[in-house]
């Protein structure tokens, strides 16, 4: 039973803290199969106890659910539901090597390139599109550093492109 918090759930034994495949069951997530590369890498690589990930993009399938740039084709709030999606796909690229998110003891970095025209200066607000849904799924404790900024154009068209790197259990 969800107590209305994000991070702790009442079951017969009491309180505990939720996983992260607790909460997204929680908020009613379902993540869609992980994106295919669009050119020859690998999205995901693990080394040690840390899972790098690609260059994720607010993708549906093979195609570009949204496209332009902020400040000209698109708003900051459309820019943050743009971030959000490819934070979806970058934890279905997760889910899919760690086989449970659960094995994420830290999300270490997530770095957010936003596609910007003219003199925009809101990245950081499109960026917490992405950083919302993280926490969401992972707990506050989990937050990563962060870096945004802002750039000409980027791959399909797309507003926003994601990196991150998990820490993560054996």
């Amino acid at each position: 039973m969800n107590t209305g918090s994000k991070n702790k759930i009442l079951s017969g034994d009491g309180f505990h803290l939720a996983t992260a495949e607790q909460r997204l069951r929680e908020l009613g997530i379902k993540l869609p199969e992980p994106p295919e590369p669009f050119g020859i890498y690998a999205e995901a690589v693990r080394t040690g106890n840390l899972l790098f990930l690609t260059g994720m993009l607010p993708t549906v399938g093979r195609e570009a659910k949204f496209i332009g740039r902020i400040g000209a084709e698109l708003d900051v709030e459309t820019g943050r539901k743009a971030a959000y999606l490819a934070a979806i796909n970058a934890v279905a690229v997760a889910r899919q090597n760690l086989r449970s998110l659960d094995k994420v003891t830290r999300i270490v970095r997530l770095g957010v390139a936003v596609a910007t025209s003219g003199d925009v200066r809101e990245q950081p607000k499109v960026a917490d599109g992405a950083s919302e849904l993280l926490q969401d799924v992972f707990g506050r404790d989990k937050n990563p550093s962060r870096l945004v900024y802002g750039v000409a154009s980027l791959p399909l068209g797309v507003p926003v492109e994601l990196e991150l790197i998990f820490e993560v259990s054996a």
